[in-house]
């Protein structure tokens, strides 16, 4: 089915948002479990940056899914960006005068802003028919590849500042986001209609599709996260997702450890984890097209799996190429299980309902992110990197036995 030139216009819009505002995300990941070394002297709460993103994560995915299901999508995504706009410069003013009370608050701020921006994932979804909405997820996620060639440039470019005036080449480059964050709002004040009205009204806006398409009402029954759970499928999903997102969580910390560890520099390390976002973010389209095509639980289980190869390689291996190649891979089958898991969960709802419905789904995988950042810090301080990596390889085989339990997903 040919997609509508509306409809791409807004995709590049909100694809254009995420390569402006991704670097950001990449920082906190980064550099998060370095800042927090630095500012606390102690590995064991290495994991607390990671923690800190999961908890805002759970803090405001289903809150935010209701401002964009009440009020539409843009409304929430500029209530996202204004918060990652003031957490980016709380975090850089964190490293200047060496809080960790301003590093907590800020990466909060920008965590809860940052995914609160990721409504752009509900709204390409209701801009596209339920066939399509797997691919659909795949263009956005094109503009955050974008985004990983400013994420080393800026820290280049920070590093230099910092080494030439004696600035923390930690906090920096949090001052250069601000800048791609507007960016970022001005792309999305372009997305006309919101995407709500074009999801509840697809008929007017696909030309192609049945006449037999109908305008949707607002749903008939309230929405409660208890009646989304209660369809077993949609709890594989769920669990699917959160595996991949518990594993590459604990992924993250120890890849920068790891290779900190090994004497690599800050640009090293911001490299590798490009590799990473890369394996999250280059090949989303494919993938996407690909569980269109074939069904979502063949995409998003051999996803899990493909993580839980990479975590072994990150955990297990002595240098920087096989260390890069397995979060490469983590981030690969991340891209998978999510793809998969949010197009399947966006396709059971009504476009009324999707905001909360993919919040739900975005608070279960804050709180694999909480567990794993917990469990990180005191894991490696007790019995070293290997045995954090073992609990990431663990974290993904739970959809496995959940399935064998429950049966295959209901496509």
């Amino acid at each position: 089915m040919k997609v509508p030139a509306l409809i791409k216009k807004n995709v590049a819009l909100f694809s254009m948002s995420q390569s402006f505002t991704g670097a950001g995300m990449q920082f906190s990941y980064g550099f998060g479990p370095l800042m927090v070394q630095t500012l606390t002297g102690s590995p064991e709460l290495a994991g607390l940056s990671v923690g800190l993103v999961g908890i805002s994560r759970f803090l405001v995915a289903y809150p935010m899914g209701k401002i964009t299901d009440s009020f539409g999508r843009k409304r929430g995504i500029y209530l996202g960006l204004t918060l990652a706009l003031a957490g980016s410069l709380t975090l850089g003013s964190a490293m200047i005068v060496h809080s960790l009370f301003l590093f907590i608050a800020g990466l909060l701020l920008f965590g809860m802003g940052m995914n609160g921006a990721q409504q752009m994932r509900v709204g390409v979804t209701d801009m596209f028919p339920a066939p399509m909405r797997a691919q659909a997820l795949g263009y956005l996620a094109l503009g955050s590849l974008f985004s990983l060639l400013l994420s080393p440039s800026m820290v280049s470019i920070a590093d230099r500042i910092a080494t030439a005036t004696g600035a923390d080449p930690l906090g920096l480059p949090w001052f250069f986001l601000p800048v791609l964050i507007i960016g970022g709002a001005i792309c999305v004040s372009f997305v006309k209609p919101d995407p709500k009205v074009i999801g509840m009204n697809l008929r007017d806006y696909w030309p192609d599709l049945p006449p037999s398409t109908k305008k949707e009402a607002p749903a008939n029954t309230s929405f409660t996260a208890r009646r989304l759970l209660a369809d077993p499928s949609i709890r594989l999903a769920i669990i699917s997702n959160c595996a991949s997102t518990g594993n590459m969580s604990i992924v993250m910390v120890l890849t920068s450890l790891v290779l900190h560890n090994h004497g690599h520099s800050l640009f090293e390390i911001a490299v590798s984890h490009t590799f990473h976002s890369a394996g999250m973010f280059a090949f989303t389209i494919p993938l996407g097209k690909l569980a269109d095509r074939y069904g979502r639980s063949r995409i998003m289980f051999p996803g899990v799996f493909v993580s839980l190869i990479g975590a072994a390689l990150v955990a297990f291996t002595p240098n920087m190429i096989t260390v890069t190649l397995g979060t490469f891979l983590v981030g690969f089958g991340w891209a998978g299980a999510n793809v998969a898991a949010t197009a399947y969960i966006a396709g059971k709802v009504q476009t009324s309902e999707r905001g909360r419905a993919i919040g739900v789904n975005d608070s279960f995988a804050g709180a694999s992110t909480i567990f794993a950042a917990f469990v990180t810090g005191p894991l490696i301080a007790a019995a070293g990197m290997p045995a954090a990596g073992l609990t990431a390889i663990l974290l993904a085989v739970l959809p496995f036995i959940l399935r064998a339990v429950s049966g295959p997903m209901k496509e």
